[in-house]
């Protein structure tokens, strides 16, 4: 049977780079959109055998080019997103104007299955601005593609993150770490391979949920989950309560640098638990194998973090 087509947007990132290696070991050909060939094209190549994987460069505001890459497939996933806002690239460019543009597109050249992937924990953040537009944006795809199925995770953790590396990397450095709310907000991390199976599963299995939630087997908390890192890369550090009027202060600095370490948007919406709300179906109610847990993963790839590198003894600084 001839292999079907789908069409990644957001493919360089880490949860593309699983998608494309899950998918095509499934027997579907890849047609990978990025913005920078140069900058991402040498890292998209190894993801797939020959044959499998076309990577294609442009801009998601090109409607032309869009289009004709429409043409020509059987199934589109959109991995496009952002955490901050810089230049042409707004929470309303990203999440909702893209989103709309090509669930349209996808309406119009009757592909198969259309998938998006959103957020966890937007329905009740209300005053963050991130929030507001992945709802719209989720409401746009609906609007226009009724079959599209929109998959919302925890935070999703790999060797290729900018979440568990990039605090590994903090941890390493600082001798004190700001924590905010006390640290108590909640998560459910999900394994990127775990999620990247079943958006693959989504596909090949023809599952039709509207808005499926996505969580790992563990509910930690932002202190939990620092306390744990400091755990595999052995060291000790002071996590200290920072009061939000000055978190907000630091954050107004943050926003000066060309990728904030953290904005006040984001800080709203750490005032949120990320886990399951109640309200959709889960990963658990399709048997997906979600069961990767946190420790054990990060464990494979938190030496790069330690003093002593990956076979070093037990020592705490």
């Amino acid at each position: 049977m001839k292999p079907k087509n789908c069409l990644i947007f957001g493919a360089s990132g880490q949860i593309g780079r699983n998608l494309i290696r899950s998918l095509t070991k499934n027997n579907i050909k890849v047609t990978a959109f990025t913005r920078n060939i140069h900058q991402k094209g040498y890292i998209l190549k190894t993801q797939a055998n020959p044959g499998y994987l076309e990577i294609v460069e442009g801009s998601i505001f090109n409607y032309e080019q869009i289009k004709k890459l429409f043409s020509k497939a059987d199934l589109c996933v959109n991995l496009v997103g952002i955490l901050f806002e810089k230049g042409k690239n707004t929470f309303t460019n990203i999440h909702v104007e893209f989103p709309k543009m090509i669930s349209k597109l996808a309406s119009t050249y009757k592909i198969e299955k259309f998938v998006h992937l959103s957020a966890l924990g937007i329905e009740n953040a209300e005053d963050s601005v991130y929030a507001k537009s992945k709802l719209k944006g989720e409401k746009e795809i609906l609007d226009n593609f009724n079959r599209a199925v929109i998959v919302r995770p925890s935070i999703v953790y790999s060797v290729d993150d900018n979440f568990t590396t990039q605090l590994m990397t903090l941890l390493k450095l600082l001798p004190i770490f700001p924590i905010y709310y006390n640290g108590k907000t909640k998560f459910r991390p999900i394994h990127c391979s775990d999620l990247t199976n079943s958006i693959t599963r989504i596909i090949t299995d023809d599952i039709k949920e509207n808005i499926i939630e996505f969580v790992g087997p563990e509910e930690m908390s932002f202190k939990d989950i620092l306390e744990k890192l400091l755990s595999l890369i052995e060291k000790k550090r002071l996590l200290l309560p920072m009061p939000i009027s000055l978190a907000r202060m630091t954050a107004h600095i943050f926003e000066l640098l060309p990728k904030p370490l953290i904005t006040n948007d984001q800080l709203r919406l750490l005032k949120y638990d990320n886990v399951l709300s109640g309200k959709h179906k889960s990963n658990s109610d399709f048997d997906f194998n979600c069961s990767s847990r946190f420790e054990d993963e990060v464990n494979k790839y938190s030496y790069m973090w330690k003093s002593e590198g990956e076979y070093s003894k037990k020592r705490v600084n």
